[in-house]
């Protein structure tokens, strides 16, 4: 129904020709802030069915994947991207960067208000940048934010960032919602009950773990949102969703599961694949247990065949993937020790690690914020087992799994990542040894240490992707995680709605240009 393995192969081949951009600070003055144009009919409410309750309202800590699609329809940020994952004006309508590359100017919008009606200024943006920066707030994209050393609001509406060196990244890295601008007068448990941001949509009802119902913003900076307001409800199981838009009760649904996007599939409901920059990976904590040891790590590494998981979990809907997704830097899955699973490689790793014998590894598991995870781990499981590795496995519901996943408590964990356009973003904060998620990686080196400087600093899109070759060699060889395949996103919409554009990075920002015929 979906095409078969070659044409889904050309369909994430695809995401590189589409979406490869630069993002050197180089003088940017863009020309558009705005998508196309929507069509002028409005009105409704639309449904969308959604398998959890998000686990914060607070953008600068939200993880669950849940979280950021409500979130990002709440919030503004200084950049955005556009479908093409081209980073476009948000609340700073235009940016200048100094010859050296040291200084950016970000010019603010006028007469934006937040939720409550209070103005958006330059104080807003350097509490925020300033805020996420400190270690106190435990902001995820915290890294993204390392070459930063100062933050000035001159007037109103300028903004002046003063970096300790060049950051090709930085444009990207300010266009994802955890660098959401708050005013400067709001806290965490204010916003967790609360949100008071300056995003197409505010908050409208919130009934725990059953719905969450966001309402048109009227005093939205760019072009108002179409539908009335947007309710995300809670159905925990995606088969049940469908059910639901069978039935009519709800219009609009992202599966990842493509047995259910198929038996979704009627005159009533179109399906639309969208191939995805985030990652499913075994991630291994190498600060515990025998996971401390390369050669343990190494001989996973070599027991999985990564396939034979995308085939088993997600019915082969997807391509096996190394560590970096961003379509300009994407990793070569092949230059990696093992490429294919080699039993015999894997024993040698063991008997190096002095564990001939066999090991035991525990994994926590989600189970509720994507539909693949506890098919992934069975075969993880019994893949490891042919190899004397036992994987332990914790099914977690979702909240729980978010809570000691941010803890680093667990040894290994089977994941669904987000991707970014810009690998800095994307891994940065997870593998430098300053990184605020590098807790969570459980690794780090000197060596990546360097290179992510390098790769910040460098602003040729060439050499960039020479250094982040590098990058993802030194996470392949040393087993830092098991990168194991990129999958789609199935976009299940009933015959009145219109105007959705399904993105890459799994984004719902464009629920403002959505409708309901």
């Amino acid at each position: 129904m979906y095409g078969g393995t070659r044409a889904k192969r050309a369909g994430f081949a695809a995401i590189g020709l589409a979406a490869t951009f630069a993002l050197a600070l180089t003088g940017c003055s863009p020309t558009s802030d705005k998508a196309a144009e929507p069509a002028a009919k409005g009105g409704g409410s639309l449904v969308v069915g959604v398998t959890s309750d998000p686990d914060t309202l607070f953008p600068w800590k939200a993880t669950q994947f849940q979280a950021v699609n409500v979130l990002q329809n709440l919030y503004g940020t200084l950049t955005e991207f556009d479908e093409d994952l081209k980073v476009v004006p948000g609340l700073a309508e235009s940016w200048e960067v100094s010859e050296d590359g040291l200084t950016v100017t970000l010019n603010l919008r006028k007469d934006v208000t937040f939720a409550d009606g209070s103005t958006f200024g330059s104080e807003d943006v350097k509490s925020s940048l300033e805020k996420i920066k400190d270690p106190a707030t435990a902001a995820v994209s915290a890294s993204s934010l390392a070459s930063v050393a100062s933050v000035e609001a001159p007037d109103e509406a300028t903004v002046v960032l003063t970096l300790t060196a060049p950051d090709a990244a930085l444009l990207a890295n300010l266009a994802v919602v955890n660098m959401a601008m708050l005013s400067s007068d709001d806290t965490e448990e204010a916003l967790n009950k609360t949100p008071n941001g300056t995003g197409p949509f505010v908050l409208g009802e919130r009934v725990a773990s059953q719905s969450i119902t966001l309402d048109k913003n009227d005093d939205y900076w760019g072009d108002t949102a179409l539908l009335d307001s947007v309710e995300f409800r809670v159905i925990p199981d995606e088969s049940s969703i469908v059910s639901a838009m069978q039935s009519g009760n709800v219009q609009m649904a992202v599966f990842d599961d493509p047995l259910v996007a198929d038996t979704a599939k009627s005159n009533q409901l179109t399906v639309t694949e969208t191939p995805q920059l985030s990652y499913h990976a075994l991630q291994l904590n190498a600060t515990k247990g025998a996971l401390t040891d390369v050669n343990v790590r190494l001989a996973m590494q070599c027991a999985i065949d990564r396939q034979q998981v995308l085939d088993t979990a997600a019915l082969g809907e997807g391509e096996v993937t190394g560590p970096i997704t961003s379509p300009a830097y994407r990793s070569d899955p092949d230059a990696r020790p093992c490429p294919e699973r080699d039993l015999d490689k894997a024993a040698e790793y063991l008997d190096k690690a002095g564990m001939a014998g066999g090991v035991t590894v525990k994994a926590i598991v989600s189970q509720g914020e994507y539909a693949t995870s506890t098919n992934e781990a069975q075969n993880l499981k019994a893949q490891l087992a042919e190899a004397d590795i036992t994987l332990e496995i914790e099914v977690l519901e979702s909240g729980a799994y978010v809570d000691r996943w941010v803890a680093a408590d667990f040894e290994a964990a089977i994941a669904l990542n987000g991707g970014r356009p810009d690998p800095d973003g994307m891994y940065g904060r997870y593998f430098t040894s300053t990184g605020n998620l590098n807790k969570v990686a459980g690794y780090s080196s000197p060596e990546l240490d360097a290179l992510f400087a390098e790769g910040r600093q460098t602003s040729d899109p060439d050499a960039r992707a020479e250094i982040y070759e590098k990058v993802s060699s030194e996470l392949e060889d040393n087993a830092a995680w098991i990168w194991l395949f990129t999958s789609y996103t199935y976009t299940v919409t009933a015959a009145n709605v219109d105007g959705f554009v399904p993105m890459v990075n799994g984004s719902l920002q464009y629920l403002r240009t959505t409708s309901l015929n």
